[in-house]
């Protein structure tokens, strides 16, 4: 079982940054969803794949995964690059 440690990016829907200062831990799914045929739901008998860690820090994730010998990889986050500029720079002369 292999554990996946990663900070969450931003939600595509709001411009603020909340919820992406943690950091999680999540197990690789053990077994493949099954899609039930009358209503149409996804299920599997995994109960790992419902764990969701949460850590204040890396090296907290990290240290707790070592702890529990748990195999993991960690992917670090993409830095979003900020442009600070006027709103009058929208309409600025560029010849």
């Amino acid at each position: 079982m292999t554990a996946r440690i990663y900070r969450p990016a931003k939600n595509a829907m709001q411009s603020g940054m909340k919820g992406t200062d943690t950091w999680l831990l999540e197990f690789s799914p053990a077994e493949q969803r099954d899609l039930d045929p009358l209503m149409g739901w996804t299920g599997s008998g995994d109960m790992q794949s419902q764990v969701r860690l949460k850590f204040k820090t890396k090296d907290d994730a990290v240290a707790y995964a070592e702890r529990y010998n748990l195999d993991y990889t960690v992917r670090e986050p993409h830095n979003r690059g900020v442009r600070i500029k006027a709103y009058a720079d929208s309409f600025a002369y560029k010849g």
